[in-house]
C-alpha cells in the first residue's frame, strides 16, 4: 500500500515556475515507477512525465519537453516536477501516481493522490 499526497500547486504568472511535490509514505515507494499527470476541465488525464526508481530514467510528454523536469529522493520518499516557463495552457490538476508497468497510461497506475491546482494567468 501506498499513500500519496501533492503539494506545490498555486496560481502563477505566464513564463513562471513552480515546483510540485508528490509526498509518499509505504514500504515499496523507493521501488515503484512514479508519474505525473494532469487533467484540465472537461479534458482527458493526460500524461506529464515519469521517473524510474532509481531516478535514473525519466521520460517527458510531448507538451512538457524541455520546461519539466521530474526528480526524486528516495530518502524523503518524495517526487518532484520541476515546472519552468509556465503556460495558460499547463493549467490543470495535477496527479502523482505510482506502481505501473505501462509508464504513460494512467489507468495503468495503481495509487494515486488526490492531486492539486495549478493555475497559470496570461
Amino acid at each position: 500500500q501506498i499513500q500519496l499526497v501533492e503539494s506545490g500547486g498555486g496560481l502563477v504568472q505566464a513564463g513562471g515556475s513552480l515546483r510540485l511535490s508528490c509526498a509518499a509514505s509505504g514500504r515499496t515507494f523507493s521501488e515503484e515507477v512514479v508519474g505525473w499527470f494532469r487533467q484540465a476541465p472537461g479534458q482527458e488525464r493526460e500524461f506529464v512525465a515519469t521517473i524510474s526508481p532509481s531516478g535514473t530514467t525519466t521520460f517527458y510528454g510531448n507538451s512538457v519537453k524541455g520546461r519539466f523536469s521530474i526528480t526524486r529522493d528516495n530518502a524523503k520518499s518524495t517526487v518532484y516536477l520541476q515546472m519552468n516557463s509556465l503556460k495558460p495552457e499547463d493549467t490543470a490538476v495535477y496527479y502523482c501516481a505510482a506502481e505501473t508497468q505501462e509508464w504513460a497510461v494512467p489507468n495503468a497506475y495503481r495509487y494515486w493522490g488526490q492531486g492539486t491546482q495549478v493555475t497559470v494567468s496570461s
